[in-house]
């Protein structure tokens, strides 16, 4: 996927260097443009508040989908007893998302930076950085940055990287302390919470790759710079992956705020009319065209049982047949379920199976209804999210797609699902290694 041409409405930050010089940043080029990280260290016993405190002010939220307050996070784990842990989340397991990875390429550094000035922030000792395996080349780039930082002695802490097996629950953050503690990497439903006792049994802080690098920026240039951009309840900027029919499908960074429709602009525009959006990926929400003027804020989205999740906008033609895709995307989300409970081992798979019924017009009403029943029965009750996010999806789709279900009801498929798929959907196949 390639990044999207910068419009006038775009904010760049994160991205500021690799729109002016259109190359990754090196250590060189990272310290010409920002400078050193600001010292926040430890001093005593007493962990360091001001980079807290600037956080709160600030009002950076997670960028990972929770949308958490960053602030509230390190103040969790810097009042817990123990010596903290710092686990940089790149794991991206997504498919629709893109923002991480390209960050981590032409950015590193300050991905790099914001995890170690937050370790300094709450004490911690050392960080981990968590990487899909499978993408190597990933790996190479964020070790050579490591390798460059170590070669100048740059940083106070240890930058300990690791390479994760790849699944969608791959990426919760309790699957990244399970596996980090020589277990498997999926996720765990049980207390105590990572900020209590993650990785070694220690308070362990877990954030975002775009989380940490907000952070960086908010730490040099402090909290009222970073809400020059966005709204005043939801300041800052945020990376955005737009695909699907669009002329320039990629990653752009833009202001919270920005219209939905305005997303579709900055990436060339839609190449065919758009019926439908999905928002915040494969466990997201289908939105109808008719809210392409809402603004990509949790405030705007929520009274439409939306969110901007993982920063994730996936533009469906018209001429799609949106229930079709909706039955790939829960095929695959059942097929990666972590098959710890009864909502991922059986709900799931019940709810994709139905769905592909109506999708291929073989459902009646009492199949509907049955549907239906079923995912109002996943959420609230698996050992994490996952199968709240296929309801959500599932839920969504027959709302949005309404006039599709009752042709696919009472006629069989519409023409649109004769159509070669429009998504890029994984193949629906349980991943082979948790370890």
């Amino acid at each position: 996927m390639n990044t999207a041409t910068a419009g006038t409405a775009t904010v760049t930050r994160l991205l500021s260097g690799w729109y002016a010089t259109g190359r990754p940043a090196g250590l060189t080029d990272h310290l010409r443009r920002y400078g050193s990280p600001p010292v926040t260290a430890v001093q005593g016993n007493r962990r360091s508040a001001p980079l807290i405190r600037a956080l709160d002010a600030a009002g950076l939220t997670g960028r990972g989908g929770a949308g958490f307050p960053t602030a509230e996070k390190l103040r969790a784990v810097a009042r817990e007893r123990g010596r903290p842990v710092v686990v940089v989340n790149a794991m991206e397991s997504e498919p629709a998302s893109r923002k991480d990875q390209f960050l981590l390429a032409v950015a590193p550094h300050l991905v790099l930076d914001g995890a170690v000035l937050a370790a300094e922030a709450v004490g911690a000792d050392v960080v981990h950085v968590c990487v899909p395996r499978v993408r190597s080349a990933q790996y190479w780039q964020v070790s050579d940055a490591m390798d460059e930082r170590a070669a100048v002695c740059l940083d106070r802490v240890s930058l300990r990287l690791h390479g994760l097996p790849h699944a969608y629950v791959s990426s919760e953050s309790t699957s990244l302390v399970r596996w980090l503690n020589g277990g498997e990497a999926r996720p765990l439903g049980t207390p105590p919470r990572s900020h209590e006792r993650g990785v070694g049994r220690r308070p362990t802080l877990v954030h975002n790759a775009e989380t940490l690098a907000h952070l960086a920026l908010v730490a040099r240039y402090g909290p009222d710079w970073f809400r020059q951009a966005g709204t005043p309840d939801e300041p800052g900027t945020a990376l955005v992956t737009v695909s699907g029919a669009v002329a320039a499908p990629g990653v752009l960074e833009v202001g919270l705020g920005t219209p939905l429709g305005t997303l579709l602009d900055l990436a060339g525009g839609p190449t065919e009319p758009p019926a439908a959006l999905l928002l915040g990926g494969f466990g997201g929400t289908w939105l109808p065209a008719r809210h392409l003027g809402t603004p990509l804020t949790r405030r705007d989205l929520a009274p439409l049982g939306a969110a901007p999740g993982a920063g994730v906008v996936v533009a469906l033609p018209r001429l799609a047949c949106g229930l079709t895709e909706t039955a790939r995307i829960l095929a695959h989300l059942a097929a990666q379920s972590a098959r710890q409970c009864g909502p991922c081992l059986f709900g799931l798979p019940a709810v994709a199976e139905d769905f592909a019924i109506l999708a291929a017009g073989q459902a009646d009403p009492a199949d509907l209804a049955r549907l239906r029943r079923r995912t109002g029965l996943l959420p609230d009750r698996g050992a994490c999210r996952h199968p709240d996010g296929a309801a959500r999806l599932a839920a969504s789709a027959l709302a949005c797609f309404a006039d599709d279900v009752d042709h696919h009801l009472a006629h069989g498929t519409c023409p649109a699902a004769q159509r070669p798929p429009r998504l890029p959907v994984p193949a629906a196949t349980p991943p082979e290694d948790w370890r």
